[in-house]
């Protein structure tokens, strides 16, 4: 850690995007304290806002650094965690599988899942749109059909052994799962997900969070 005798401090909102980072954490045996907030917490905790001025979660406190996006906490945590052995060295010949699973599970999977989301389910009533969840809806199924391409040579995403990269791509799973968008999910996807949560370290990060 940057910050000497002081622990990480990880903003989080249950089942959010803020769960890769919590999930990572537990993955490498990291100290740090969880400071959980409803959602959204720009809204249920303005002073939040002093803190990250996003206003969103996740938020990574590790001494003078401070980091809000998911995919790049779960890669900080494994590359200063070597021993925990979840990344790819960047001469490895899965390294470019490995980098393109860990953006493509947030840039690719959760940010349609996200729009399904607002306008299914989060915003006003008079501001839902049926037509636009139900566009973000087929995009993120007809999205995940990379993921079939990817396990087809793994068992993982970036080969045999479990990375950092699985979270990315294994919490866009999980938020299908969690909102009933788990139908475009494949056998293969489905055996993938069952092997993920197997792991001990994600039912750790389960047990922080309020029971669903």
């Amino acid at each position: 850690m940057n910050s000497g005798d002081l622990l990480m401090r990880l903003y989080h909102c249950d089942n959010s995007r803020s769960f890769r980072a919590l999930w990572a954490l537990e993955e490498v045996g990291a100290a740090y304290e969880l400071i959980s907030l409803t959602f959204p917490p720009r809204e249920t905790a303005p002073d939040y806002l002093g803190v990250n001025p996003l206003g969103t979660v996740p938020f990574l406190v590790d001494g003078e650094t401070r980091m809000t996006e998911s995919a790049a906490i779960c890669q900080y945590l494994a590359d200063r965690h070597p021993g925990a052995r979840l990344n790819v060295a960047p001469d490895a010949s899965r390294y470019g599988d490995y980098l393109n699973a860990l953006h493509y599970g947030e840039a690719t999977l959760t940010v349609p899942q996200a729009i399904y989301l607002r306008y299914a389910l989060f915003e006003a009533e008079e501001r839902r749109s049926e037509q636009v969840a139900e566009d973000y809806r087929v995009w993120f199924h007809a999205r995940l059909s990379w993921l079939d391409v990817m396990l087809a040579r793994g068992r993982f995403v970036a080969g045999d052994d479990f990375t950092i990269a699985d979270i990315s791509t294994g919490y866009a799973l999980m938020l299908a799962r969690h909102f009933g968008l788990d139908d475009g999910i494949s056998d293969r996807q489905a055996e993938y997900f069952r092997e993920l949560i197997a792991r001990p370290a994600w039912g750790r990060a389960c047990a922080r969070q309020a029971p669903v």
